[in-house]
């Protein structure tokens, strides 16, 4: 059903320079997609535009200069490193009688090719039917032809409408089905937070090193590769701090400038994880000259998935490639951690990295005196496990439990609710 390029395919790409320069893509990032869809770049037509030409999104003088080099070349597929109107899209297939596919559809192949689970399939197709829905037409000989049918076609109604109808029926299948995943995702969450168990979340553009940095702090196998989205499956892992307290440390698909809408909305289920985490590590490519432009890009995918508000703290990896760089945390004048220095790759400032963690979680934290009675023997259970019992005596004329404890006010308040005798918690 979908047009996906396979390995090798000859490729011409068509990049323009916009006005705005906000709509504008970059080259070397698309070469990348290409190579990382299966393509083989064999050309490369390039212009300049104040906006696009409504018929071939280039002028007519590209238009067929992009021809010209198709045929020469003898490629297989033209991608566009803009996203294209289906009208535009089936204009320039039949001006250079090859296959077209822009970038939103090359971004959503490179998805396809990389999903591995169950819900990642979902997501994917998804988003590809929901792409596709709008360019029915295209390649379709027969779509347009009138002709009752046996089955799934009513009488009088045209292949274009039943195809439309079935798209849409899968659609709305997919909706159910990953409804299902999202609820069974929020049942996880439900039990992290009844553990008080804080989630820390891995998000940046693609290809910064969050699959290498989760690696390195978990000791996990997780797929990397110097590749623009190596991972797209959520990968989740227990990861315990130098306190002696743990977070729930997760990896997620990696963003890009000008992320296709329809990916977003799939995605949503995954991306709950992002923004519903405790805090965010933004890992940034510190050897990247463009590292400040696509900083701002992932903080525009986070603003659109509602994650804008929760707390970041930005990592600087693969400081290893860079002349004169060490391994450091840097810290506001509250003295709260906003910038950690280290190479994931060769595991420089990992130790950083987790003493950040632990300051991170630790300045959130009041420490107070608790009285605990022997009947409530479950409640000093659960402090123990969410790490916060530093020191802890007893009362020998009444056996009861006194604990110093280091615990988060809402986790606190959290087992006021829960237990009984932690209602009896007086706070020295």
């Amino acid at each position: 059903m979908f047009e996906r390029p396979t390995g090798g395919e000859r490729a011409v790409l068509v990049h323009l320079d916009l006005q705005p320069e906000s709509e504008r893509e970059d080259l070397e990032e698309f070469e990348e997609l290409a190579v990382s869809a299966g393509a083989q770049p064999v050309a490369v037509v390039t212009g300049s535009r104040r906006q696009p030409e409504p018929r071939y999104f280039v002028g007519s003088g590209k238009a067929e200069e992009i021809r010209e080099r198709t045929e020469q070349e003898e490629a297989d597929i033209v991608l566009v490193n803009h996203p294209l109107s289906p009208s535009q899209e089936r204009n320039l297939e039949r001006l250079v009688q090859c296959r077209v596919l822009d970038r939103t559809g090359l971004i959503l192949d490179i998805f396809a090719q990389r999903a591995r689970s169950h819900e990642g399939k979902l997501q994917v197709e998804l988003a590809q039917l929901q792409h596709l829905s709008t360019r029915l037409v295209r390649g379709w000989s027969h779509l347009e032809r009138q002709k009752g049918g046996i089955g799934l076609r009513g009488p009088g109604e045209t292949q274009l409408e039943s195809d439309r109808r079935m798209l849409g029926e899968r659609i709305k299948s997919l909706h159910r089905r990953l409804e299902k995943v999202r609820r069974q995702r929020e049942q996880s969450r439900r039990g992290r937070r009844r553990a008080e168990i804080p989630t820390v979340s891995l998000v940046g553009y693609t290809n910064a090193g969050k699959s290498t940095l989760f690696n390195r702090l978990t000791t996990d196998t997780v797929y990397a590769a110097d590749q623009l989205f190596a991972t797209l499956d959520p990968t989740l892992r227990r990861l315990p701090l130098p306190g002696g307290d743990a977070v729930v440390l997760a990896d997620t698909v990696g963003f890009i400038r000008h992320l296709p809408h329809d990916l977003v909305e799939a995605f949503r289920s995954t991306l709950q994880e992002t923004r519903d985490a405790d805090l965010l590590l933004h890992v940034i490519d510190a050897s990247d000259d463009d590292r400040q432009a696509k900083a701002e890009q992932v903080n525009e995918v986070l603003a659109e998935i509602g994650a804008d508000k929760v707390p970041q703290i930005e990592v600087y990896n693969k400081i290893d490639l860079l002349p004169e760089s060490r391994p450091r945390v840097t810290s506001d004048a509250e003295g709260q951690v906003r910038r950690v220095y280290l190479s994931a790759a060769d595991g420089a400032g990992m130790d950083g990295m987790l003493e950040a963690l632990d300051e991170h979680f630790r300045h959130y934290r009041e420490r107070c005196s608790l009285r605990i009675p022997p009947e409530g023997g479950r409640l000093r259970a659960r402090l123990y496990e969410a790490g916060a019992v530093r020191e802890e005596s007893v009362d020998n004329s009444s056996g009861d439990w006194l604990l110093e404890v280091e615990i988060e006010p809402q986790v606190l308040e959290s087992l006021r609710k829960q237990d009984e005798f932690a209602a009896l918690l007086p706070l020295a």
